[in-house]
């Protein structure tokens, strides 16, 4: 049964195909932690909905996701979904805890959702925003989508679904971290990251529209297209090596705490804002 939520919205399943929508417009659909369980539990829905055979991901808004909600301090009340335990440890085995369980426990939970998954993108899509769009299959962009991770800025090696390799390729993915900037939509589709750039005002029909041709494929042979695709990229290394990304960035949490007794670099939310200014001269 389709639940009540306060931060997305869950518009059923129509013609095989579910949507799901960011809905903190307001906030640029930065993610609080309401928003990140809230969005597991209408994944999960969907995926349980023998009726649904395709999932899509939008958002609300001029921009798709400006990242993790920096200002979110309600404490963790929602029931785990992981095995991760210790949410409120001191130290680094809290912090640890914290981001298996919400940032890559989920990530890679809805990277192997066995349905084919969707996502369409407008506007800015910065830092923890990637984390909500690499999981998913299919990437259909705006023409002013922009993509990027500044988060170098806060003193760690990247967002912690660290996929960046596989998206964009080695050398683009260093441009891509060192510098901060943002990669365009066209350029994201010649890298191979988005499948397709459309105008703002077709995004949504041209993704339901793929969305609805792909439900009419047998729902068996997509989930075992989309295993066979999913486990050649495992036996490249994809979830050892997000695994060890993931160790570094602890390794930079702790020492900004060591340094400043805070888990990023002082000035790194403000070089991150003015470089989101840079890249698209709207305010958050």
């Amino acid at each position: 049964m389709t639940q009540n939520f306060k931060f997305i919205r869950y518009e059923g399943v129509s013609e095989g195909v579910a949507r799901i929508v960011l809905n903190r417009p307001e906030k640029r659909n930065a993610q609080n932690k309401g928003m990140l369980y809230e969005l597991n539990s209408a994944l999960d829905e969907a995926s349980q909905d023998n009726n649904c055979k395709v999932i899509v991901l939008a958002a609300e808004g001029p921009d798709f996701s400006s990242g993790h909600d920096m200002k979110d301090r309600e404490p963790l009340t929602q029931k785990p979904v992981g095995t991760w335990g210790g949410f409120t440890q001191p130290g680094i085995e809290g912090h640890w805890a914290f981001e298996e369980e919400l940032y890559l426990g989920f990530c890679w939970r809805w990277r192997n959702i066995p349905k084919p998954t969707m996502v369409e993108v407008q506007g800015r899509v910065i830092a923890g925003g990637l984390m909500l769009v690499w999981p998913f299959d299919i990437i259909v962009a705006s023409d002013d989508a922009r993509f990027s991770d500044p988060v170098v800025a806060f003193g760690v090696n990247g967002v912690e679904y660290f996929a960046h390799p596989w998206e964009v390729g080695v050398r683009k993915a260093k441009e891509m971290l060192f510098t901060g900037e943002a990669i365009t939509a066209d350029e994201a589709k010649t890298l191979g990251m988005v499948n397709h750039v459309v105008s703002r005002a077709e995004l949504t029909d041209f993704t339901m529209n793929m969305a609805k041709h792909i439900a009419r494929q047998p729902l068996l042979a997509l989930k075992l297209a989309k295993q066979s695709v999913n486990q050649m990229q495992d036996g490249q290394g994809i979830w050892t090596s997000l695994q060890a990304a993931m160790s570094l960035q602890h390794m930079g949490h702790a020492h900004e705490r060591l340094i400043n007794q805070m888990a990023v670099e002082p000035e790194g939310e403000e070089k991150i804002k003015k470089q989101a200014k840079k890249d698209k001269s709207n305010e958050f």
